[in-house]
């Protein structure tokens, strides 16, 4: 989800410069655990499973993070937010960062004062409606009554959508993906709107997913990333690179299976210097020289976590697409670790 969200921008601007004030890194060293803010339960995402452990896609980028940092990939506090709580959670130091399916947006970038560290999911937004509705567009939907979250980028994207087609909704607001799915199948709305992974992954929870259909349209540009607060560059850094050793491990053959083995040493340099075995990468970033390693570790590289969390054979179902890696026609880039 996202955020059209202007709501006192000077407020979480001017928490995020006190809360930068000490260095992110040193205190969750201290505290021995990561503070992640995730989403209230989006399964495939982020989602407590039947025995009360989160679960997902933006989960294990969390606990990448504490296993580079703390040694174990457990130590993580998950942190439940909204679309309206997300970004004064972070500010304030209440978590360390944010993985909850968030899009980058220039405003949250530089008005927010919070800094992404790049893209783990390239979306865009789209509109699911009973099949019994009998609508195959989005263009369709005049008069329609939506199901949208407050406090997210799908507000003004659904308003320049219907306005730019000339056809008119009535919005039903909701606070989280929970109450959407709720209200949505009790027919308070015909359509709910939001990312189209969250409409997959919602979805796939459904009795019946096939009574449900994903609208062709997606009607913006939706990178999703983590971010943390301007003003701790070392802290943005290592989170940054956590997620480059999850993109390069993949397009690199690292994997969960061998990574045993390539950490004895390999013909590849940059391999090598990813595990540990070679320059001092992880000293540049405060820490020892199996860090990248440790993220891997956690749980895969960046295709094994989409293959177990989102993927094709899962119930959600999202093929690679944009986010396929550039050698294979997707999006996916990491800088290299040189």
């Amino acid at each position: 989800m996202k955020n059209t969200a202007f709501f006192g921008a000077l407020t979480v601007a001017t928490l995020a410069a006190g809360a930068a004030a000490a260095s992110t890194l040193e205190d969750v060293q201290a505290r021995g655990k990561l503070n992640c803010g995730v989403s209230t339960g989006l399964v495939g995402f982020a989602a407590p499973d039947a025995n009360g452990e989160w679960q997902g896609f933006d989960v294990d980028v969390c606990r990448a993070v504490a296993a580079a940092v703390l040694n174990d990939p457990t130590a993580v506090e998950f942190v439940p937010t909204t679309g309206k709580t997300r970004f004064t959670a972070l500010a304030s130091g209440e978590i360390d960062m944010l993985a909850r399916n968030t899009t980058w947006t220039f405003s949250r970038d530089a008005d927010l004062k919070f800094e992404f560290v790049g893209v783990n999911y390239y979306d865009g937004q789209g509109f699911m409606v009973p099949k019994d509705l009998g609508v195959s567009s989005a263009k369709e939907l005049d008069g329609a009554t939506v199901c949208i979250q407050t406090g997210t980028t799908t507000e003004l994207n659904l308003a320049d959508f219907f306005r730019s087609n000339n056809i008119s909704y009535e919005p039903v607001p909701i606070e989280t993906n929970a109450e959407a799915q709720q209200q949505y199948l009790a027919g308070a709305c015909d359509v709910y709107t939001t990312d189209a992974s969250g409409l997959a992954a919602t979805r796939a929870t459904f009795e019946d997913p096939s009574a449900h259909v994903l609208l062709p349209e997606i009607i913006s540009k939706e990178p999703l990333g983590p971010l943390v607060r301007h003003g701790d560059n070392e802290w943005g850094d290592l989170v940054r690179w956590t997620l480059n050793a999850l993109i390069s491990a993949e397009e690199l053959g690292i994997t969960s299976a061998n990574i045993g083995e390539l950490s004895a040493g390999t013909n590849n340099p940059e391999v090598n210097r990813i595990l540990g075995t070679e320059g001092a990468l992880g000293e540049m970033l405060g820490l020892d020289a199996e860090w990248a390693k440790r993220a891997i570790e956690a749980g895969g590289n960046y295709g094994e976590i989409f293959a177990v969390n989102i993927g094709e054979a899962t119930p959600i179902g999202l093929a690679r697409g944009l986010n396929a890696q550039w050698t294979e026609g997707g999006l996916l880039y990491s800088p290299p670790f040189r």
